[in-house]
């Protein structure tokens, strides 16, 4: 007896996707030809039947069937890099779908204020073409979320479009990216940091923000190991809030080190105290260069009047406003609070800061380098970085 012809399972949302497939012109026959693989199987299609509607023979349709088996739609309809096809998504198609999605839909012409996956999804595979991005034409919710997820942004959170859409966004993103590209040529095939040249100044370059408002929790009680009752780790919903800190923190982009500074306030005083911990740890005549974002502490007059007694000591590259992705340490914040912050109990205030503390000097005894992966390669690295020195404003 011949084997039953079994049927896969598709969403409305997939099927009305490897429908769109079918009817595009611009991708290539062979995904044209996958998709209707898919739903005639969804249909409970033999696959007989399959490869004489498709025209294709059946060795084609099970290798279809198999590699969604394996990893759904994307691998089914699209072939992995690697087999004679350049990388499915490029770094600059990816920072295309995160730029639109730092943007509400209503800017777009749609009812909602916030995106869904799907509807930035279908509104990426409507404008890709136009866009120069091809390829995005056909990509699936699942790639989106995922791109998304490498930069932690989530669309759906209305928090992301309570600020004003920075009018000089793209000029501002370049300029942070020319930095990047720029120290993407400072070091060797190996990762390794090459010497500074002779003839050149000294810059040293570090990612920096803050992280207010680290809550310092205690428990009610002591926590007991797991025994035969109590087999996972599970604490009482009882507890008590100590206050919160504020972390300020940089990282050195050239060496991975990082450098934090922890305050009980989150003001220009603060922020000084940091600028004067590097200016103490760098050697003086080297130019300090930092990424950050246009916080009002970043620009006070009180900090301004710091700059003026170290001049040509600091130099300060802005990311946009909605492109605080773009700042480097923001991924090193991501990684503290998974690794250390989450779940935390302590006993004070003071505890919480030296555990802080002691997590950056865990980090440094193996400091790893942040290197920026996406959409550097229209960079011209000849380009000169604008940089702002902040200096003291005149009165009118």
């Amino acid at each position: 007896m011949g084997r039953k012809s079994s049927i896969i399972n598709l969403t409305a949302e997939d099927r009305e996707y490897l429908e769109t497939q079918t009817r595009a012109r611009t991708i290539q026959a062979q995904t044209v030809t996958r998709s209707r693989i898919l739903l005639l199987k969804a249909d409970g299609c033999p696959i007989d039947d399959i490869a004489d509607k498709v025209g294709v023979n059946r060795k084609s349709v099970m290798l279809c069937l198999k590699k969604y088996e394996e990893g759904g739609l994307e691998n089914a309809l699209f072939d992995a890099p690697g087999r004679g096809r350049n990388a499915e998504i490029t770094d600059d198609e990816k920072a295309w779908i995160i730029n639109i999605a730092c943007q509400k839909p209503i800017d777009f012409g749609y009812a909602a204020e916030a995106w869904t996956y799907a509807k930035l999804t279908s509104h990426i595979n409507k404008n890709a073409e136009a866009a120069g991005y091809t390829r995005l034409s056909t990509i699936h919710k699942s790639t989106v979320h995922s791109i998304l997820d490498e930069v932690e942004i989530k669309p759906f959170r209305i928090r992301y479009y309570c600020e004003n859409r920075d009018p000089d966004f793209d000029s501002k993103m370049h300029n942070v990216l020319l930095v990047y590209k720029q120290l993407s040529m400072q070091f060797d095939e190996d990762g390794h940091l090459l010497p500074w040249e002779e003839d050149k100044e000294a810059v040293h370059v570090l990612s920096y923000d803050e992280k207010p408002g680290i809550q310092a929790i205690a428990t009610t009680s002591e926590d007991l190991l797991p025994d035969e009752r109590h087999g996972t780790i599970n604490r009482d919903y009882e507890y008590k809030r100590l206050g919160t800190l504020s972390l300020l923190a940089g990282i050195d982009l050239q060496t991975g080190e990082a450098i934090p500074l922890i305050s009980e306030t989150h003001n220009s005083k603060d922020y000084i105290g940091f600028l004067k911990i590097l200016d103490n740890k760098y050697p003086k005549g080297e130019k300090i260069r930092i990424v950050l974002d246009n916080l009002k502490v970043h620009t006070s007059e009180e900090t301004r009047k710091y700059l003026a007694t170290v001049p040509g000591r600091f130099e300060f590259v802005f990311t946009p406003k909605h492109g605080s992705w773009l700042n480097m340490v923001e991924g090193f914040f991501s990684k503290m609070t998974k690794q250390m912050l989450r779940g935390i109990r302590v006993k004070s205030k003071a505890e919480l800061a030296d555990r802080i503390y002691l997590y950056f000097d865990e980090i440094n005894a193996e400091p790893v380098v942040f290197h920026w992966k996406y959409n550097l390669d229209d960079i011209n690295v000849s380009e000169e970085v604008i940089v702002d020195t902040l200096p003291i404003k005149k009165s009118s």
